[in-house]
Protein backbone atom coordinates (compact mmCIF):
# COMPACT_ATOMS: atom_id res chain seq x y z
CA UNK A 1 0.00 0.00 0.00
CA UNK A 2 1.40 3.55 -0.87
CA UNK A 3 2.38 5.46 2.12
CA UNK A 4 -0.22 7.99 2.86
CA UNK A 5 0.01 11.85 3.15
CA UNK A 6 -1.12 15.29 2.62
CA UNK A 7 -1.42 14.64 -1.47
CA UNK A 8 -3.96 11.49 -0.83
CA UNK A 9 -5.08 10.95 2.19
CA UNK A 10 -8.73 11.52 0.94
CA UNK A 11 -10.63 8.82 0.14
CA UNK A 12 -13.51 8.37 -2.16
CA UNK A 13 -15.74 5.72 -2.63
CA UNK A 14 -16.20 5.40 -6.61
CA UNK A 15 -20.16 3.72 -5.74
CA UNK A 16 -20.81 6.20 -3.14
CA UNK A 17 -19.43 9.52 -4.32
CA UNK A 18 -19.93 8.71 -8.57
CA UNK A 19 -22.47 6.44 -9.14
CA UNK A 20 -25.17 6.90 -6.64
CA UNK A 21 -24.47 10.70 -6.48
CA UNK A 22 -25.06 10.13 -10.55
CA UNK A 23 -28.28 8.37 -10.14
CA UNK A 24 -29.90 10.67 -7.63
CA UNK A 25 -28.94 13.80 -9.62
CA UNK A 26 -30.49 12.04 -12.34
CA UNK A 27 -33.69 10.80 -10.28
CA UNK A 28 -34.15 14.67 -9.22
CA UNK A 29 -33.86 16.05 -12.77
CA UNK A 30 -36.51 13.06 -14.08
CA UNK A 31 -38.89 14.27 -11.00
CA UNK A 32 -38.82 17.75 -11.97
CA UNK A 33 -39.11 17.10 -16.03
CA UNK A 34 -41.84 14.81 -15.33
CA UNK A 35 -43.95 17.57 -12.96
CA UNK A 36 -43.17 20.06 -15.42
CA UNK A 37 -44.64 17.55 -18.13
CA UNK A 38 -47.54 16.97 -15.83
CA UNK A 39 -48.56 20.52 -15.66
CA UNK A 40 -48.17 21.92 -19.39
CA UNK A 41 -50.55 18.80 -20.02
CA UNK A 42 -53.07 19.28 -18.09
CA UNK A 43 -52.51 16.12 -16.94
CA UNK A 44 -53.71 14.46 -13.14
CA UNK A 45 -50.67 16.12 -11.20
CA UNK A 46 -50.88 13.01 -8.33
CA UNK A 47 -48.44 10.78 -9.89
CA UNK A 48 -45.89 13.28 -10.91
CA UNK A 49 -46.02 14.83 -6.95
CA UNK A 50 -45.48 11.68 -5.60
CA UNK A 51 -42.58 10.84 -8.03
CA UNK A 52 -40.80 14.00 -6.81
CA UNK A 53 -41.93 13.40 -3.11
CA UNK A 54 -40.21 9.87 -3.00
CA UNK A 55 -37.05 11.73 -4.91
CA UNK A 56 -36.81 14.04 -2.30
CA UNK A 57 -36.60 10.77 0.23
CA UNK A 58 -34.33 9.27 -1.68
CA UNK A 59 -31.92 12.40 -1.55
CA UNK A 60 -32.61 13.02 2.38
CA UNK A 61 -31.63 9.11 2.61
CA UNK A 62 -28.70 9.46 0.60
CA UNK A 63 -27.78 12.73 2.99
CA UNK A 64 -28.18 10.73 5.89
CA UNK A 65 -26.34 7.63 4.67
CA UNK A 66 -22.99 9.62 4.45
CA UNK A 67 -23.19 11.96 7.59
CA UNK A 68 -24.27 9.14 10.07
CA UNK A 69 -21.30 7.09 9.99
CA UNK A 70 -19.04 9.86 9.93
CA UNK A 71 -20.35 11.54 13.04
CA UNK A 72 -20.19 8.36 14.41
CA UNK A 73 -16.18 7.92 13.25
CA UNK A 74 -15.75 11.34 14.08
CA UNK A 75 -16.97 10.89 17.79
CA UNK A 76 -14.74 7.55 17.65
CA UNK A 77 -11.67 9.30 16.69
CA UNK A 78 -12.34 12.24 18.93
CA UNK A 79 -11.73 9.48 22.14
CA UNK A 80 -8.81 7.96 20.16
CA UNK A 81 -6.74 11.38 20.04
CA UNK A 82 -8.06 12.51 23.39
CA UNK A 83 -6.22 8.88 24.77
CA UNK A 84 -3.40 9.36 22.53
CA UNK A 85 -2.97 12.96 23.88
CA UNK A 86 -3.62 12.19 27.86
CA UNK A 87 -1.20 8.97 27.16
CA UNK A 88 2.05 11.53 25.59
CA UNK A 89 1.01 14.19 27.92
CA UNK A 90 -0.90 13.23 31.45
CA UNK A 91 -3.46 16.12 30.20
CA UNK A 92 -6.40 15.54 28.05
CA UNK A 93 -6.84 18.00 24.64
CA UNK A 94 -7.48 21.65 24.98
CA UNK A 95 -11.64 21.73 24.93
CA UNK A 96 -11.22 24.64 22.90
CA UNK A 97 -10.36 22.17 19.65
CA UNK A 98 -13.33 21.14 17.32
CA UNK A 99 -13.96 18.19 16.20
CA UNK A 100 -13.03 18.71 12.60
CA UNK A 101 -9.62 20.06 14.20
CA UNK A 102 -9.31 17.16 15.92
CA UNK A 103 -9.66 14.64 13.22
CA UNK A 104 -7.01 16.50 10.73
CA UNK A 105 -4.74 16.48 14.04
CA UNK A 106 -5.00 12.31 13.94
CA UNK A 107 -2.58 12.06 10.86
CA UNK A 108 0.30 14.17 13.13
CA UNK A 109 3.14 11.63 14.49
CA UNK A 110 3.17 11.01 18.33
CA UNK A 111 6.33 13.14 18.48
CA UNK A 112 4.63 16.09 16.81
CA UNK A 113 1.36 15.69 17.94
CA UNK A 114 1.27 17.48 21.38
CA UNK A 115 2.71 20.37 19.96
CA UNK A 116 0.52 20.80 17.13
CA UNK A 117 -2.53 20.07 19.05
CA UNK A 118 -1.45 23.20 21.20
CA UNK A 119 -0.75 25.47 18.02
CA UNK A 120 -4.02 24.77 16.48
CA UNK A 121 -5.72 25.51 19.34
CA UNK A 122 -3.89 28.84 20.25
CA UNK A 123 -3.77 30.02 16.65
CA UNK A 124 -7.60 28.30 15.39
CA UNK A 125 -6.20 26.46 12.83
CA UNK A 126 -8.10 25.02 9.77
CA UNK A 127 -8.28 21.43 9.57
CA UNK A 128 -6.26 21.75 5.84
CA UNK A 129 -3.79 23.99 7.76
CA UNK A 130 -3.16 21.92 10.60
CA UNK A 131 -2.54 18.74 7.93
CA UNK A 132 -0.35 20.78 5.96
CA UNK A 133 2.07 21.08 9.30
CA UNK A 134 2.44 17.53 9.75
CA UNK A 135 6.24 16.81 8.87
CA UNK A 136 5.73 13.03 10.09
CA UNK A 137 2.63 11.78 8.86
CA UNK A 138 0.02 9.15 10.46
CA UNK A 139 -1.66 7.01 8.38
CA UNK A 140 -5.37 6.11 9.05
CA UNK A 141 -6.51 3.77 6.30
CA UNK A 142 -9.57 2.79 8.39
CA UNK A 143 -11.65 5.91 7.63
CA UNK A 144 -14.27 5.61 4.70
Amino acid sequence: MKAQNYANHKRMHPLFHYVLSLLVFALIVAAMFELVNSLKAGEDLLPAVLFLLITLIVIVVFLLLRSYPLKAQDRAIRAEENLRHYVLTSKLLNSSLTTSQITALRFASDAEFPALAEKAAAESLTPDAIKKQIRDWRADNERI
